[in-house]
């Protein structure tokens, strides 16, 4: 799942420090693919730090989340369904289907949170702002990040943009699947075939609007128990 959607289930949190660290594995894919850190692995070493501690606990209820996301019958069926919307588009690419599909539904349900009124967008942000930036940097070093000021001035730019506010659209949604793409393959969709996913998009949504908190209900419940 992507940002907004990990944020759904932390929206009566009351400790910015979870919510950092639900959105921390994501943030540092952006900032750099190659970091690749297991904080889970070693949890007795954030134990005396409180902020850290509770870094600890939204990563970790990141990787259940994703981990519940991905083995549902919601994903698979949805995976199938979004396919047959985009392939046209791409036929002519090196962009894979699958990989496609899987990043536009987790963009398209935080663009559904968006347009359903289901967040607060801005509430997120300020989350975000409270964080103390040495207390991210120490966390960071504790987990050999090899370059946590490359990691502050990502995290300062993704908070000053508010770039998730542009998701109330499809067209920046499939601006920002080119995007994506872009990391993986040396040439992503001219502007033409852009117009072409964004309308893609907006086609397979009126299905997937029909029942998309289906899945946020089930998520809600497995995380409950």
């Amino acid at each position: 799942m992507n940002f907004l959607s990990h944020f759904y289930f932390e929206k009566k949190q009351t400790d910015n420090y979870v919510v950092l660290g639900v959105v921390l594995p994501d943030l540092l894919k952006n900032t750099d693919k190659s970091w690749n850190i297991h904080p889970q692995k070693n949890p007795s070493q954030f134990e005396k730090n409180q902020q850290f501690s509770a870094i600890l606990e939204g990563w970790k209820r990141h990787l259940e989340v994703d981990r519940i996301f991905h083995s549902s019958n919601f994903f698979e069926t949805q995976l199938q369904k979004i396919k047959p919307f985009l392939e046209p588009v791409i036929s002519h690419s090196p962009i894979r289907a699958s990989f496609l599909s899987h990043i536009a539904i987790e963009l398209l349900l935080d663009h559904l949170l968006i347009c359903e009124q289901k967040i607060n967008v801005l509430g997120f942000y300020t989350y975000l702002q409270q964080s103390d930036p040495n207390i991210i940097t120490n966390f960071l070093k504790l987990n050999a990040v090899p370059d946590p000021k490359k990691f502050a001035v990502f995290f300062d730019r993704f908070i000053q943009s508010h770039y998730l506010l542009s998701y109330d659209r499809c067209e920046n949604i499939a601006y920002a699947l080119n995007r994506i793409c872009l990391r993986v393959w040396p040439t992503g969709l001219d502007e033409d075939r852009r117009a072409e996913l964004s309308q893609a998009l907006e086609m397979y949504k009126q299905q997937l609007k029909e029942n998309f908190m289906v899945i946020f209900d089930e998520i809600e419940q497995k995380l409950a128990i």
